[in-house]
This record gives C-alpha cells, sequence and structure tokens, in this order.
C-alpha cells in the first residue's frame, strides 16, 4: 500500500517527514558572498534613490547541467537593471564551484553562492523534488543573519522576467501574486480577482491544492514571513508551493494581485530543453598554446557543456571553404 506523505515544517533546523521518516537537510555551504553593488547602470532609478527601495532577495536554484552558466548569464542581464537586489545562487551541488563564483562576481550583482545539494535519498527517486534543497538553504540562509526586511522572490533560471515584475513585487506587505505564462495545458497560472481581491486560482492542474500557483507567481515579504520560524517547503514534488504557502498561514485576505489586477503577465516558465554533457574526441596534444582549442575546451568542461577526450565521442574536426580535414593538417 501507498504511504501518504506527511509533511512538518520542522523547529528551524531543517527536519521534515517524507512517507513517515523523518530525515535532516543535506548541510548548506556559503561559497563566496559580495554585498558591494558594483553596477553602473540600474534600470531607470538614480543611485541616490536607491536607499529608499526595500530588498529584493532573488532566490535561484540551480543544478549542474550544460545549461547551467548560459541560464544564468541570461538571467543575470536581467538582474543587471534591477536596483537594491540580492541574488542568491543555490546550486545542487555538495561542493563550491569556482567556476560560478568567477561568473557571479563578474556582473557586479550584490550575490551569495551556496551549495545545497539534494538528499541522495531522493536522487535515485522517478520524480525528483528539484529545487527544494536550494530554496530550503536560501531560507535559512535569510534566518542564520536575520534578514526580516525585504521580500523574497523564487526565480528560477530558465524563467523570463520583465523588468516590471520587480517594480511590482517591491512593496508586497504579506504576500503578492500574479500570473506566470507557458504553464501545462491553459499556457497560464494565477489568480482569479474580482473587484481588487483574488477569490480562486486558474491553474490545469489542482490535485488538491489550497495555492495551486507556481513557484514564479508570489513572493513574500520577509517581516510577514519572520512571524512562522518554521516556514519551509517539502521535499514533495507538485506540493512545494502549496505547502510552503500553508505554512505561512496565508489567507486569501492577504493575497495581494499584481500586474493590474492580474490581467498582465510579467514572468513566463520558459523552459531550456536539457541535452547530455558529451565528449569531444580530441587528441589532448592538440590543446596546448598553438590556437585557442586549449583555452576554449578547458572553459567548456569548467561550465559542464563538454569534454575533450583521447578515446571517446564524436571525432573533432576542422573545416575551411567547405572542406573538413583532421586537426593535424591545420595546427600540425
Amino acid at each position: 500500500m501507498e504511504m501518504k506523505t506527511k509533511v512538518s515544517f520542522g523547529d528551524g533546523a531543517g527536519l521534515y517527514l517524507y512517507d513517515n521518516k523523518q530525515t535532516t537537510d543535506v548541510p548548506s555551504t556559503p561559497c563566496t558572498e559580495s554585498f558591494i553593488d558594483a553596477r553602473v547602470y540600474i534600470q531607470d532609478k538614480p543611485r541616490q534613490e536607491w536607499d529608499n527601495l526595500s530588498t529584493i532577495y532573488f532566490v535561484t536554484p540551480t543544478y549542474p547541467r550544460r545549461e547551467q552558466v548560459p541560464e544564468l548569464t541570461r538571467l543575470a542581464y536581467t538582474l543587471l537593471h534591477v536596483p537594491r537586489i540580492h541574488w542568491i545562487v543555490a546550486n545542487d551541488y555538495n561542493a563550491c564551484n569556482p567556476y560560478l563564483d568567477t561568473l557571479l562576481n563578474r556582473f557586479g550583482i550584490p550575490f551569495t553562492h551556496l551549495t545545497s545539494p539534494m538528499p541522495e535519498r531522493f536522487r535515485n527517486v522517478k520524480s525528483k523534488p528539484r529545487g527544494v534543497s536550494n530554496r530550503r538553504a536560501a531560507m535559512q540562509w535569510l534566518r542564520q543573519r536575520n534578514i526580516t526586511t525585504g521580500v523574497l522572490y523564487f526565480g528560477d533560471d530558465d524563467n523570463t522576467y520583465d523588468l516590471k515584475l520587480f517594480s511590482e513585487i517591491r512593496d508586497t506587505k504579506y504576500v503578492s501574486m500574479f500570473p506566470v505564462g507557458l504553464i501545462a495545458s491553459y499556457g497560464i497560472s494565477g489568480p482569479v480577482v474580482r473587484k481588487g481581491k483574488v477569490v480562486g486560482f486558474l491553474d490545469s492542474w489542482v490535485a488538491g491544492r489550497r495555492w495551486p500557483v507556481d513557484m514564479a507567481g508570489f513572493a513574500v515579504n520577509l517581516a510577514y514571513m519572520s512571524e512562522y520560524p518554521n516556514a519551509s517547503m517539502p521535499f514533495k514534488p507538485g506540493y512545494e508551493e502549496d505547502y510552503f504557502l500553508r505554512s505561512i498561514a496565508l489567507t486569501l485576505d492577504k493575497i495581494e494581485p499584481k500586474g493590474n489586477n492580474c490581467t498582465e503577465i510579467l514572468v513566463w516558465h520558459t523552459q531550456t530543453k536539457n541535452h547530455a554533457r558529451e565528449p569531444v574526441k580530441i587528441d589532448h596534444e592538440y590543446l596546448d598554446n598553438r590556437s585557442n582549442l586549449g583555452a576554449l575546451f578547458k572553459a567548456l568542461a569548467e561550465m559542464g557543456v563538454s569534454d575533450a577526450s583521447d578515446d571517446e565521442g564524436q571525432k573533432a574536426i576542422i573545416s575551411s571553404n567547405g572542406k573538413s580535414k583532421p586537426l593535424g593538417y591545420y595546427l600540425s
């Protein structure tokens, strides 16, 4: 018989129950942090006006894959235009990734890079609770630093964000909500608003959820969340948003509809198709300083895109004028 999942929101130490078994989170590690805003141009606000704005803590779960660096790069060039933001990048990996440290430092956005590995017991299950350990680690980081002002937003690295979204959520008093485009069969998930109040939700997969919303469809005031020190998120795929919002005792009257009474889509659930990492067959003797190939493949390996191999993968060739030749023809 399948056992129903029971979830408790813990005592602040990250305890949860899953299939009636108690487990603890894998410890997260801060890798690199920067609280200095080194950006030259930020949206339409003069620098002297930034102090009047509340900080948005933008939490991005991520994990090693070929698309990781380009996804984070694309997102960074959106966040570059957002004043008073702190980017928490939580990586599902058990060690700090130096390449990500270098990448995040380069943009000049205040950031924190965390390791946040998924517990091993979930790695081999059919439906993995992706992003949960990352978001839990970010919430733990906020608690450990006693950050109780500002706004928390969970922003995946493969979404598309309108800059207006950040202006809309910055004044969130309790929980603000807004539609998310490209969700499931409806192509949309979001609140139903009548006379300025949220009365229900439009989502093609309800499944008994009290709050059938997408992770990108809400923001939370940190002062309000601090009233619920056990607020958390379960390792239960599909129910992360619902149980998180239950853990902060959300009620309909506390929801603030954004995006022109939820008639505008300011965030899209655009997803990049993941491709398996494959080696390229290339003799390492050609990866010296006689051409750019050595430095190029070193960077590709650090980014997790591809590897050079003497023995495996599709053989590397060079073409010129429409004709392909072995590497030795050009580099010997």
